[in-house]
C-alpha cells in the first residue's frame, strides 16, 4: 500500500517548499543537501511503508493525548547525538500521511522531554476529485 505524503500546515509547508525550491536552484548549503537527502529517503519509507524497519516508527503518547489524534514518530537518523526524527499523522485523508513536524530527538527518560514539540496542523480534507 502506497500513501501520499501531505505537510502539515503551515511550517512543514514552508519548509519543504524551501528546501524543494533551493534544491532545484542547486541553492542549498551542504549540510541542507544533508538534510534533504535523508528527507527525501525518509519520505520514501513512509509512503512506502510506514512500518519501514530503518524507520523505527512508534507512537508517541504524550503527543497523541496533547493533539488528541494518534501521533507517530519515526527515525530520520540514528547513532547521532540529538538525531532528527520525523512526527507524522495518518490523514486527513485515506491512504495519506501528514508530516507535522522534525525535531532533534528529545531525550524522552527525562519528564515532560515531548512538552517543547510543537507539531503543525493537518492540512483539510480535500474533496473528492469530479
Amino acid at each position: 500500500m502506497s500513501y501520499e505524503i501531505r505537510m502539515g500546515l503551515p511550517e512543514m509547508n514552508a519548509l519543504w517548499k524551501d528546501l524543494a525550491t533551493r534544491h532545484e536552484q542547486g541553492a542549498l548549503t551542504k549540510p541542507e543537501k544533508q538534510f534533504f537527502k535523508k528527507l527525501v529517503k525518509t519520505f520514501g519509507f513512509l509512503r512506502d511503508n510506514p512500518r519501514h524497519p530503518s524507520l523505527q516508527t512508534h507512537d508517541i503518547d504524550a503527543l497523541t493525548k496533547r493533539y488528541g489524534f494518534k501521533i507517530w514518530q519515526s527515525y530520520l537518523e540514528n547513532k547521532k547525538p540529538a538525531a532528527g526524527r520525523v512526527f507524522w499523522a495518518y490523514g486527513p485523508g485515506q491512504k495519506e500521511i501528514t508530516i507535522l513536524g522534525i525535531e532533534p530527538h528529545p531525550e524522552d527518560q527525562k519528564r515532560g522531554a515531548y512538552d517543547r514539540i510543537k507539531l503543525s496542523d493537518l492540512p483539510p480534507l480535500e474533496s473528492p476529485k469530479d
